[in-house]
């Protein structure tokens, strides 16, 4: 008798074998330095909360206010009924917060690519992007049906040559994560503008991992080189730095008024909730009002990865507080990431496909929640487990 799902169980069994099988861990906590993991409270070095907002009261209440006045779910795409006044708000605030002419919001970072890259090309035209892009901008650049043509990471001078190269096109379009989350280094935005303007083409970066973290107050990358102006779109998130969750494109106002119209995940999933996007305007004003949060980010950022590289540690390249740790091996890093856990500290393996094959790691997120003895408690972990299992040395 056939088995039409035995090839599902197959390739299940060799994740296992490989060391590749994601185990996914249950949260019965909200987000914090510390939460409650499969039943056990642990040091979180995990979640995306750079600022620790996603638990913040501001916004919790700012979320039951909005319940109250609007309801638990918008009823509606925003093309039809389920455009709010609180919507439109969020978007205001955004452009005025990333010095942008305007922004639209959609429901996530990952459909805010899906709808704005196939929105702006198709397969008369060619994208430009870099080889260690996000999987949203690849399934992006697939959905749009255009010519993908990567170039070598970070390297302006290579994406230089391979325009050179292409000819024939109708539109064309350069895409570059701002901060690229799996390895914390920061796009050459500089360099890519400088290309861009010499060819006439149009600039988009994902800038997910740069807000609440680079520029001023954690306006982005944009605002971090001083580029205001000079890059076309932003792509945005509002579940990493803002504590919530929700997407956001910011730029020239044809491109928002163009999304408006024919961004895909705009017209046919519903709305954000009422309860995220006041959240959302919370965490704006937020940042807006201090540099408090993101000033402790980096404070903790510095001193963790400092001390983490005089333990001996290959932290890789990064220049932003998302800290590698890097071990080579899928195998290993889940072995280092269980051992981790049974001491007290949350950080989850990452191997392929989500990194190259021999590219596994531990990735510390880093936190403004996190205080001074919270970092030298997991200080204290990584260097007993590296020490068990010889990624670092005894002396």
């Amino acid at each position: 008798m056939s088995n039409k799902l035995q090839w599902i169980n197959d390739e299940l069994n060799n994740l296992r074998q490989q060391g590749l099988y994601n185990n996914i861990r249950t949260i019965g906590s909200p987000q914090g330095a510390w939460i409650i993991v499969d039943g056990k409270r642990v040091l979180n070095f995990c979640s995306n909360n750079y600022l620790g907002l996603a638990n913040d009261p501001r916004l919790r209440d700012a979320s039951k206010k909005a319940i109250d006045q609007f309801g638990a779910g918008p009823a509606a795409v925003r093309t039809i009924a389920g455009t709010l006044t609180i919507h439109r708000e969020l978007e205001t605030r955004l452009a005025k917060f990333k010095g942008a002419e305007a922004t639209i919001a959609f429901q996530s970072g990952f459909t805010s690519n899906l709808g704005t890259i196939s929105a702006l090309v198709g397969k008369e035209d060619v994208i430009f992007s870099d080889e260690l892009n996000h999987a949203s901008i690849i399934d992006g650049s697939r959905l749009s049906g255009a010519k993908i043509v990567r170039y070598a990471h970070n390297d302006a001078n290579a994406l230089e040559e391979v325009i050179k190269k292409e000819s024939g096109y109708r539109r064309a379009l350069i895409i570059s994560d701002g901060v690229f989350s799996m390895d914390g280094d920061i796009a050459p935005l500089p360099d890519l503008v400088a290309v861009a303007e010499r060819h006439d083409i149009l600039l988009m970066m994902d800038d997910a991992h740069g807000e609440g973290v680079l520029g001023h107050g954690g306006r982005g990358i944009v605002d971090h080189f001083k580029m205001h102006g000079r890059v076309d779109i932003e792509i945005g998130t509002l579940s990493k730095a803002f504590g919530v969750v929700g997407g956001y494109v910011a730029g020239k106002k044809e491109i928002v008024e163009w999304l408006n119209q024919r961004g895909r995940p705009f017209l046919f999933s519903s709305a954000l909730t009422a309860a995220d996007t006041a959240a959302c305007i919370a965490g704006v004003e937020i940042l807006e009002s201090s540099t408090e949060l993101v000033d402790r980010l980096w404070d903790n950022a510095r001193y963790f990865k400092s001390e983490m590289k005089r333990l001996g540690f290959d932290t890789g390249k990064s220049e932003t507080p998302i800290t590698p740790v890097m071990l080579g091996e899928a195998a290993l890093a889940q072995k280092f990431s269980r051992a981790l856990f049974d001491n007290g500290v949350f950080g989850m393996a990452i191997g392929y496909p989500t990194v190259p094959q021999g590219k596994a790691r531990i990735r510390v997120m880093i936190s403004a929640a996190h205080a001074r003895e919270d970092l030298d408690r997991g200080l204290e972990v990584f260097a007993k487990v590296g020490k068990e299992l010889g990624v670092i040395s005894n002396q």
